[in-house]
């Protein structure tokens, strides 16, 4: 089962679960004090808390159509081993390319999990899979800047993820598991009840809160084709799952980018469907007409880049993905506008252009 964990997996955890418990008398003080303020008993928090525990899954983000080793792409490595690995793995990133021993990012898992994953015999397939807790249940899924697709998983392999209030690389000061979460809820709890925005919902306050954990987690999956986007780039709370992922097992649904139907990569995505018997939807998508790129979001380099990689006068994920593989195949054609790395956070910096600005995906 894909729930036994590694002695590094079970002491990453531990050491979360240790370091929140020192912060768990003032997050709880936090909290009461914010529901005090709105009046909301602590009981009904309770019975939320309890819904979130129950209800809630954890999103994979990742972009189906990234080439990998031999020139595969994500989508076909999913399909025949079933499995969903680690960056250390893969040597892929929506976010920092670091994951190797001595970067950056196994420099930010040494600090955040007690060298738990420096210790000898550690393999690259054991380190920690990174996703966001789906908790506001956006069609786009939490954290879109990582990717057009997601995975929902099983909301029993939240128990064995560790979690940070925003992104790991920031080493933001609330973490936990479920075995201690009050940090994180007293985080929500404070932008809401200060900000009145939370983890990307704006006008989210406590008690508004409160009823979407109570009548909303449990309700079934709703159409993300019909729903409007979040556009909520930046505020998630991460997750980073330890222990193995198995398609099979682990995953309950799958939902994915419009822009990939009637593709090659959307065949792929529903034989993943199929095969693992892996709920499919697909979201609302995200399209921009190149005129419409702005050069003041990300860099000014951004209007020529998508004059550039446009397909009908139009950037949409599978536009995007299409030139990360043919950046990846001939390198040689992108050095007008520098080094292999540079090229691909242009193209990272693109898709966050169009999950931003963009309109509902339409087949043109």
């Amino acid at each position: 089962m894909s729930d036994n964990l590694s002695n590094s997996q079970y002491l990453a955890i531990e050491h979360i679960t240790k370091y929140a418990r020192t912060r768990k008398y003032e997050a709880q003080k936090s909290i009461k004090e914010v529901l005090q303020m709105t009046n909301i008993p602590w009981g009904t928090f309770e019975d939320a808390v309890v819904k979130l525990f129950k209800y809630t899954r954890v999103a994979l983000h990742f972009h189906p159509d990234r080439p990998i080793v031999d020139m595969k792409n994500v989508a076909q490595a999913l399909l025949e081993q079933g499995v969903y690995k680690s960056q250390f793995e893969t040597h892929i990133s929506n976010g920092s390319v670091s994951a190797y021993p001595g970067g950056a990012r196994d420099q930010w898992e040494k600090m955040m999990f007690g060298g738990a994953y420096q210790l000898d015999g550690v393999t690259d397939s054991q380190r920690p899979k990174y996703g966001a807790l789906d908790l506001m249940l956006h069609p786009e899924g939490p954290a879109p800047r990582f990717g057009s697709c997601y995975f929902l998983l099983s909301p029993s392999i939240s128990y064995r993820c560790t979690f940070t209030y925003l992104d790991s690389h920031q080493n933001p000061k609330e973490k936990g598991t479920y075995g201690e979460f009050d940090d994180i809820l007293a985080a929500i709890f404070k932008d809401a009840f200060f900000r009145n925005d939370a983890i990307g919902d704006k006008d989210l306050t406590p008690r508004k809160f409160i009823e979407h954990l109570l009548y909303n987690l449990e309700e079934p999956c709703k159409d993300p084709s019909k729903r409007e986007s979040n556009r909520n780039l930046n505020h998630y709370i991460e997750a980073q799952v330890h222990g193995d992922i198995a398609l099979k097992d682990d995953v309950e649904v799958l939902v994915a980018d419009p822009s990939f139907k009637g593709t090659y990569v959307g065949d792929l995505l529903e034989q993943i469907s199929l095969k693992y018997s892996i709920k499919l939807y697909w979201h609302m998508g995200f399209s921009m007409r190149v005129e419409e790129i702005p050069s003041g979001f990300r860099g000014p380099t951004m209007p020529s880049l998508a004059k550039r990689i446009a397909r009908n006068g139009y950037i949409d994920a599978s536009v995007i993905g299409a030139a990360a593989t043919d950046l990846k195949r001939n390198p040689e054609f992108w050095k007008d506008r520098g080094g292999y790395e540079e090229v691909l956070q242009e193209l990272k910096y693109m898709w966050h252009i169009v999950v931003q600005f963009g309109n509902p995906f339409a087949r043109k």
